[in-house]
């Protein structure tokens, strides 16, 4: 029950803000929503699960020792760690499923969501051609559009420059207007074009077809790789291969694209630990944050022992303040990670062991009675 609370808030939070626009215009079908909702709910539960298990062990044996169970369980000659023993190792069953969920099914299902939220905001054309004014936000050109029917567009009318002294302006009564999701961009077809060219001499022309491609997203941000924070494991360990490749071989001007030497170039002079520290980070987190749920519930059942509280509100509230302590952590790492000296992938490791640690003192002491 506590995994699907989390996981319900926890999707509030990443998907109201999201989709909620596009629910409330009528204009997405139940089937889309319901594709969202399942590429994200295993992103989620790399959140949710170690949350939930942290949560369960507080209220139950919070509960377990405000109803002297525990004692009667005690008086039976049942000690403490033979009666935690079976959650210890459902612990560590999902400390399994957590780490196939951070490392590959969660980042993939991630960048899904993502491919699939630009597609639904590339749909709706009339946020970017809306019909009746001109549109300046596109670099380059000038658009106006008398009708826009979900991409269908009638009378339309494009201003655009070749140089400072050439203006062009096509005229077309159709156009058709298509999101292209791999690239970032919308294409933009104009269909029975009239083509007149300004400055420098005045000629109009005909053609049947005119394609201009339009960027959504500046070019360096047009990158087919995901972001570090969205990569699966293997994929975070071929771009540290990658990283250190880069900054051991030697620049060759003839067998290196421009691009590649760029990348050498800016590698060799901000040093390979700059640029290799954000992508050790990303994968010591990953795998980090797997063991959360065992530290988790290894400090939650001395904890709701301890507590001895049968209210459920108590309960939520510890497990709140442990969740922001873990995660507190995380962010430090986080905001060093380009900064080597600090060793911020190390960072990520402290509130296992803190949580572990703690925890295990805490169980050793109750079992005996302390």
């Amino acid at each position: 029950m506590t995994v699907l609370v989390f996981t319900f808030v926890l999707f509030l939070g990443n998907a109201v803000k999201e989709l909620l626009q596009y629910v409330i215009s009528g204009q997405v079908k139940f089937s889309v929503v319901a594709q969202a909702a399942g590429l994200l709910i295993p992103f989620v539960w790399v959140f949710a699960l170690p949350m939930a298990m942290l949560t369960a062990t507080l209220l139950i044996f919070g509960r377990f020792s405000a109803d002297q169970e525990l004692t009667a369980v005690r008086a039976s000659g049942i000690s403490l760690l033979s009666l935690v023993t079976p959650i210890l190792l459902l612990s560590l069953a999902l400390c399994g499923v957590s780490a196939f969920l951070n490392l590959y099914v969660g980042p993939r299902c991630r960048v899904a969501y993502n491919n699939l939220r630009y597609k639904l905001e590339a749909e709706f054309s009339s946020a970017y051609l809306p019909e009746g004014r001109f549109i300046k936000d596109f670099p380059g050109y000038i658009f106006y559009v008398g009708k826009n029917r979900k991409g269908d567009l009638e009378d339309v009318i494009v201003f655009g420059q070749k140089n400072e002294t050439n203006v062009f302006v096509i005229k077309s009564p159709r156009a058709k207007l298509e999101p292209d999701v791999a690239n970032r961009r919308l294409n933009l077809t104009l269909f029975d074009c009239k083509h007149i060219t300004l400055g420098g001499g005045r000629s109009l022309s005909s053609f049947g077809e005119v394609q201009l491609q339009l960027d959504l997203e500046p070019e360096k941000k047009r990158s087919q790789k995901p972001p570090l924070s969205d990569m699966t494991f293997p994929q975070l360990l071929d771009e540290a291969r990658d990283v250190e490749q880069r900054t051991r071989t030697p620049i060759s001007r003839r067998e290196l694209s421009p691009e590649r030497r760029l990348a050498q170039k800016n590698a060799l002079e901000h040093g390979p630990k700059e640029l290799l520290t954000p992508v050790l980070f990303q994968i010591h987190r990953q795998v980090a944050f797997s063991f959360a749920c065992f530290g988790f519930t290894l400090v939650g059942i001395p904890l709701g022992i301890r507590v001895h509280r049968r209210e459920t509100n108590v309960g939520i509230a510890i497990a709140l303040l442990l969740v922001a302590v873990y995660f507190s952590f995380i962010f430090l790492g986080q905001s060093l990670d380009t900064r080597p000296e600090c060793l911020p992938y190390l960072i990520v490791w402290l509130p296992n062991f803190l949580f572990q640690a703690v925890g295990a003192v805490l169980l050793w002491r109750a079992n005996r009675g302390g």
